[in-house]
């Protein structure tokens, strides 16, 4: 297992020479590069501007872990799904440009309130992702679907989008949300519907109780998960001391502490 870094929120202010900067001195291998952000990878750069983009990655020891859109699916308006979904194509092409692997995706509702039923919405947001993902194989780059949403983030509901999907290239970014810990405190039966997909973590804040972070590890260790654990966290005054600290956290938790690093 390799770790880095989102770019929401610790990053989100970071050009993208302090941001490969930053990454090298902390011993972060890779970044998500979330859009929105000032490193400024965009479904509008030129051909010139990608080719920059994937220079300056190429040229140092950071990889691209991914593009992270907020491109979803589950709007009652067909327009606007489509409106997602050619703009979540856009970004694939992006990602091949710039070198990265995959994009993010996600779910963020589903329209319960609106008294839509949750199998049709879940249907909905499969077919979406079918089509986006097909049209990603062709690119080499994988689509992550986040396990997010307030009502959406259900691991089982995120199994049945993909069920629905029913796409090899239409795969799981685990967001490591409480939703997922059962009333015993366990992960086991929510990563278990999940842990076929899997080809993105996102992690947060591993030095606090507040997550079973050792038996994710364990269990990310147990299917041969060599992806990245992305480090989702709020900014903080000392960035990169505190990320030092983090990274020394991931080889405990890993079982990779070894001194002196290399």
């Amino acid at each position: 297992m390799k770790l880095g870094m989102v770019t929401y929120n610790m990053g989100k202010d970071m050009k993208l020479p302090d941001l490969i900067a930053f990454c090298t001195e902390t011993g972060l291998e890779g970044v998500e590069l979330r859009t929105t952000h000032a490193h400024g990878v965009e479904i509008e750069l030129s051909k010139a501007e990608r080719a920059d983009v994937k220079k300056r990655f190429d040229d140092s020891p950071v990889e691209i872990a991914g593009l992270g859109s907020a491109y979803e699916y589950h709007s009652m308006d067909p327009a606007v799904v489509k409106e997602n979904i050619e703009g979540s194509k856009a970004y694939a092409q992006l990602a091949a440009d710039v070198g990265a692997p995959g994009i993010k995706v996600r779910p963020n509702g589903l329209n319960t309130e609106q008294g839509v039923p949750v199998e049709q919405t879940c249907e909905q947001i499969g077919l979406a992702l079918r089509e986006v993902a097909a049209f990603a194989e062709g690119l080499g780059v994988q689509v992550r679907l986040e396990v997010h949403g307030r009502e959406s983030q259900k691991p089982a509901y995120c199994r049945m989008m993909m069920d629905c999907a029913d796409h090899p290239n239409a795969l799981i970014c685990w967001n490591s949300n409480p939703g997922e810990v059962d009333e015993r405190g366990s992960i086991d039966a929510n990563f278990e519907l999940l842990k076929h997909k899997i080809a993105l973590v996102h992690i947060t804040d591993i030095g606090i109780y507040q997550y079973p972070w050792q038996d994710l590890f364990n269990k990310l260790d147990g299917i041969g998960y060599q992806g990245y654990c992305l480090a989702e966290v709020q900014y903080n005054e000392q960035p990169e001391r505190f990320m030092k600290y983090y990274r020394t956290l991931f080889d405990l938790y890993t079982g990779n502490y070894r001194w002196p690093r290399t």
